[in-house]
């Protein structure tokens, strides 16, 4: 049937390689949803239509009602419900559900199909895969590929525009990962040195892929097609009045610097670290001081939900340890800046301000639901996973099914680096990812010699590495600001990027951070080749070594007929002996990590076993919280709590599986998205404050602890089942939020002091969602949620394991017990005039401060919280009620195994 379809019944050879029916070689039981749509071209005309009558392409938001409507199956689905939610991801189309065909070059054959546009990639040769690929992804994303190679060389402004918010993402980028071309050509040069014929081959996919994306930039640009060419060609480039420039494999190279050292990285805020240290240092003393600091860290906490069960150490030296250590003089830090000071307001709206606020909340909404065979219906292993990499317009995500010598895999992958499916299935597993944020990144302090760009290593005096990034920008249809030029300057050392000075111990320093994956952006494409490659990845011990050549820090998940699996990726260094994790250290040498070659930016990771990692657990459960005991915190994570959001995810599974009974797809879809419109702090925060505030006797302080009580039964949600455009318990989750910040500042502040609370909430806010501000999501990550349940069970009770060195609230007293019946009761007081402080103010003062609620009239939480996507492109979607889920999110229930 294809191959009359396809034309190839009859001679010539036909242009492309022939698919294999729909499902071949695929096991089955894979489905997937990736809002808003496939499509995320638009030509010049779509682009027209767009702006006057609101008419989108096609696909450019068909997956968005599945993805966002879920929200309203809640409670009560079934699993025939599922189809409606989450599409089929089965490998391959069925004949009738062709849309198209094309042959991008002899050997190539893409296919969408009807329903929702997806890339179905085939190729006689590998290296036909990866041009299919390449080719396809430039057809669904080249103006947001060309966006991301912009900014991954810190060209955003260069690219769209000079507005304030665009150079200061240029700025941020040019701090976190400065590459001359040089840099990134010795990248791709480096790799068959240090991988062989892996590193051969991984370099002759890019050529591949990047050949793929230049044909099609050919086919939207070619003077000899020209009603071709303007179908093809996206209408922003137009609007620019510019045309794409032909790829290089450094761009690969560049957009991989972005993307992984946006979403795996972490560490790296050691200065910052010891400035709240010493805060607590002045508040409460030496010994006092350190362990109170010691309190909020919260680097391994023996309460705190783990994914794995094991014990897994690492970074276990004290933060205290004094060899190297290089705490900065109180006073002296300076943190620099790649460019002078903007002088443009960044404004809510502003390209690069949204993106800029879409990548620092990487951390967003990702997690992974897995059941191993034992405890599933079906008594095969059951998952629902995915990634939050934030929204966007059109994703920076993208779905394509890639097929030939040596890959069968679906799935989805960022644009620029989608020569592989990076999270998807293959042909009787799949795998996901989340962010892991586990220490790849230290600070080391330079001490200067000579001047200020000059620092001491091994007993030489060595001169600071200037790298220069010029930009020029001019007026376009986009972007207004007049022209204008910069040149952005960052200084390099043999450990890292300066991006702080200051003295210690009177001595002039610069602080440098040393990223463990600088200088190898695109070395996990070997484990990505590996993973969809069916030969190399076929049961739960050869997917962990696929994950194992992975340098970016992730919590990989895996799921077949059989098994599941985790394994946390990352090249993590070893210190040396006796430093402080927390802290920087000197970089004198003496120090470095182990095994360290600034020539090759290696050093000698930590182990394949040593990794957190298992197989076959009762479930696993991630939603980027702690790894495993003893496996510690990195530096810039002070929220590995008592409390986390995994636990709602894992109460759920728990429930489901209590007493030998076994957990359904359906059951375990709902368990996410139950947990997905669940207000965090309602449930598993507030039952503990509402015992602390106790039975108050005035009355709107009665009615107010009886609305939050009613809340938490019903489950603590935030949503609108009846879709009358507010929360269905409104006026609970007004309260809440108005509350939340001035309880977390009753509780603490009087103790802790004014200067270390301000410092410790300025690194760590009570909340991530800063209510009171420009409209945002919550997603419950990062915030004060176990400070507060901890705190107020030493006090109250029960009290639970790893109890703090004192009670904070009531200004309590320090060592076990914490504090006394005088205590308590100051507590209760604070607690109460604290709530009864809110009870009067309205949803004006607390969410009138967005101007896009203003302006729709609609002032409330749920307007607040709706998710609206970061838009690269001239045509924009609508905004969709809020909810906690991953971006890209598979539904996995596999039955068979596949041989090879």
């Amino acid at each position: 049937m294809y191959a009359v379809l396809l034309g190839c019944a009859a001679s010539p050879p036909c242009a492309g390689a022939v698919p294999p029916a729909y499902g071949a070689n695929d096991a089955g039981g894979f489905r997937n949803i990736l809002p808003p749509g496939e499509n995320g071209t638009d030509n010049f005309v779509q682009l027209g239509k767009f702006q006057s009558v609101g008419q989108r392409p096609p696909h450019w938001m068909d997956q968005l009602p599945l993805y966002s409507d879920l929200v309203y199956a809640d409670p009560g689905l079934t699993g025939r419900q599922i189809p409606y939610y989450f599409k089929d991801a089965t490998f391959g189309v069925k004949p009738n559900q062709i849309a198209s065909i094309e042959h991008p070059r002899s050997g190539v054959t893409i296919v969408r199909d009807k329903a929702f546009g997806i890339p179905h990639i085939y190729g006689v040769t590998h290296g036909d895969v990866m041009f299919g690929a390449g080719y396809a992804g430039a057809e669904d994303r080249l103006f947001l590929m060309d966006i991301l190679r912009h900014t991954g060389r810190a060209q955003l402004s260069s690219f769209i525009g000079g507005a304030s918010s665009n150079r200061q993402m240029d700025r941020d980028q040019w701090q976190a990962a400065p590459y001359t071309e040089a840099d990134l050509q010795q990248q791709i040069d480096d790799a068959p040195k240090y991988y062989g014929d892996a590193g051969r081959r991984i370099i002759a996919d890019g050529n591949e892929y990047v050949a793929g994306i230049n044909q099609y930039i050919h086919d939207a640009t070619n003077p000899l097609d020209p009603v071709g060419a303007a179908n093809k060609l996206p209408g922003e480039y137009v609007a620019l009045g510019i045309v794409p420039k032909p790829w290089k494999l450094t761009d690969v190279i560049a957009t991989a610097s972005l993307i992984g050292g946006i979403f795996g990285k972490g560490g790296g805020e050691e200065v910052r670290s010891a400035r709240i240290f010493q805060a607590f240092l002045a508040r409460f003393g030496g010994r006092r001081g350190r362990r109170s600091w010691l309190d909020f860290r919260e680097r391994d906490d023996p309460e705190s939900p783990v994914s794995a069960n094991g014990r897994f150490p690492y970074e276990t030296a004290s933060p205290f340890s004094p060899r190297g250590l290089a705490l900065p003089d109180r006073g002296s830090v300076r943190f620099t800046s790649t460019g002078s000071p903007l002088t443009g307001a960044l404004r809510a709206g502003a390209f690069g301000l949204d993106m800029r606020r879409a990548l620092e909340s990487k951390h967003g909404h990702s997690n992974a639901l897995l059941v191993s065979a034992r405890h599933s219906a079906d008594h095969h292993p059951i998952g629902v996973m995915g990634p939050q990499v934030g929204y966007y317009v059109p994703q920076i995500l993208m779905e394509e099914d890639l097929h030939g010598p040596g890959v069968d895999a679906e799935g989805a992958a960022f644009p620029g680096v989608n020569q592989y499916v990076q999270l998807g299935h293959g042909r009787d597993y799949a795998w996901t990812a989340t962010s892991a944020n586990s220490d790849d990144v230290d600070t080391f302090a330079e001490v200067l010699c000579r001047d200020a760009f000059h620092y001491r290593w091994r007993g030489h005096c060595m001169a600071m590495e200037r790298l220069d990034q010029h930009n020029s920008w001019a007026p376009n249809a986009l972007d207004q600001t007049p022209p204008g030029s910069e040149t952005l300057t960052a200084y390099r050392t043999v450990h890292g990027i300066v991006y702080a000075r200051g003295t210690v111990h009177g001595r002039k320093v610069a602080f440098v951070r040393a990223r463990t994956t600088y200088f190898h952006e695109a070395d996990s494409g070997l484990a990505f080749e590996e993973l969809n490659n069916p030969s190399f990845t076929h049961d739960a011990r050869s997917f962990e070594r696929a994950a194992a050549n992975i340098n970016f820090s992730f919590n990989w998940f895996y799921i077949d007929s059989r098994d599941i699996a985790y394994y946390v990726s990352g090249w993590y260094p070893r210190r040396a002996a006796h430093t402080s994790p927390s802290f920087p250290v000197l970089g004198t040498g003496q120090y470095d990590w182990a095994g360290y070659d600034p020539s090759t930016h290696l050093a000698s990771w930590l182990g394949f076993a040593a990794h957190p990692h298992a197989i076959d657990q009762r479930y696993f459960v991630s939603w980027n919280n702690h790894q495993a005991r003893r496996w510690m915190a990195a530096d810039d994570n002070y929220h590995y709590e008592r409390v986390f959001r995994s636990q709602l995810l894992e109460d759920k599974i728990k429930h489901d599986i209590r007493g030998g009974r076994r957990m359904t797809v359906a059951q375990l879809v709902q368990a996410m998205e139950e947990s997905a419109t669940q207000d965090m702090r309602g449930v598993l925060v507030l039952p503990t404050v509402l015992r602390a505030i106790g039975h108050p006797r005035q009355a709107r302080l009665r009615r107010a602890v009886a609305l939050l009580r009613r809340w938490v039964r019903r489950g603590a949600h935030r949503r609108d089942l009846n879709r009358d455009g507010h929360y269905d318990d409104d006026a609970a989750v007004t309260l809440m939020d108005a509350w939340w910040p001035r309880l977390v500042a009753a509780e603490f502040e009087p103790a802790v002091g004014r200067p270390a609370y301000g410092a410790l909430t300025s690194f760590q806010p009570p909340d991530a969602q800063q209510v009171g501000t420009v409209a945002s999501s919550p997603d419950y990550e990062t915030g004060w949620f176990g400070y507060v349940s901890k705190d107020l069970r030493d006090l109250f009770g029960p009290r639970g394991r790893g109890s703090w060195s004192r009670v904070y609230c009531g200004n309590g007293a320090s060592g076990a017990g914490g504090g006394g019946r005088r205590t308590r009761a100051r507590c209760r007081t604070a607690l109460r005039r604290s709530l009864l402080a809110v009870t009067h103010m309205t949803k004006q003062q607390l969410y009138g401060h967005d101007p896009t609620c203003a302006q729709e009239h609609r002032v409330d939480a749920s307007c607040y919280d709706e998710t609206r996507s970061t838009v690269a492109s001239g045509v924009d979607i609508p905004s969709f009620p809020w909810i906690n889920r991953p971006t890209f999110q598979q539904v996995v229930a596999p039955t068979r195994h596949l041989g090879r």
